[in-house]
């Protein structure tokens, strides 16, 4: 399964106000683990970047002034993307940005559904929590000191992290949280239940002993059970 763990930057708030996209970042995962794939690219907006802008992200037109325009990495970042999920924190943000640009170029829009967003993800887990990336990474002890400014590459990369971490961890289809009194609990009723997210079979094969037993152990069963008077095991 393929994903892109993606980030912008922009010249402002709202694409509403005509504002643009200056960065993009992103990176694949593939059955939720990174690849080591990456798109980072810097744009030429062709306005003005508001000042709140340039205090979260530091990105200045003199900087990005000879960096291409959108129509010219449309094409790269369509192809780096694919039709796979986009993992996004506030997808409605970068989404609607993307789409922006996108209408700009008369280029068909990605669908919401294609979104995943890991701030509705935070806010269902954590519910009345700060479910920003530097909260986030706080909650799940990820190291996020290099973030001094908000950087479309960086910020893609740390929530690559969390993004694993709201999932449950490196190892998602199996529980982090279930204690092992919960699975002795369902060792022997033959039926199946859900704990902590994932399925355990209530099944006794599945507990039993994975190798048949040596000639040394089926002599000591046999010299202790002649010690007991009428066993049930030689009836």
């Amino acid at each position: 399964m393929r994903e892109i763990v993606l980030d912008t930057e922009t010249t402002g708030i709202s694409p509403d106000d005509g504002h643009r996209i200056i960065e993009i970042g992103a990176l694949e995962l593939v059955n939720h683990m990174p690849t080591g794939k990456q798109l980072h690219i810097y744009i030429n907006p062709e306005r003005e970047i508001d000042e709140g802008a340039i205090a979260v992200h530091g990105l200045s037109q003199e900087f990005l002034s000879d960096k291409p325009v959108f129509a010219d990495i449309v094409d790269e970042f369509l192809a780096f993307v694919g039709e796979d999920k986009l993992v996004i924190h506030n997808a409605s943000f970068d989404m609607g940005f993307i789409n922006a640009e996108l209408a700009r170029l008369d280029r068909d829009p990605i669908p919401m559904a294609r979104s995943v967003d890991t701030l509705a993800m935070a806010r269902k887990k954590f519910p009345g929590a700060q479910a920003n990336l530097n909260a986030l990474c706080r909650r799940f002890e990820i190291d996020n000191s290099h973030r001094d400014l908000h950087g479309a590459l960086i910020d893609a990369d740390l929530l690559s992290e969390v993004y694993i971490e709201l999932l449950g961890g490196r190892q998602p289809d199996l529980s982090l949280g279930a204690q092992p009194a919960d699975v002795g609990k369902s060792r022997n009723t033959g039926e199946a239940t859900t704990l902590s997210g994932f399925t355990v079979t209530r099944d006794p094969a599945v507990f039993s002993r994975p190798h048949n037993v040596s000639d040394e152990e089926a002599k000591a069963h046999e010299a202790f059970l002649d010690k007991i008077k009428e066993p049930i095991w030689k009836q």
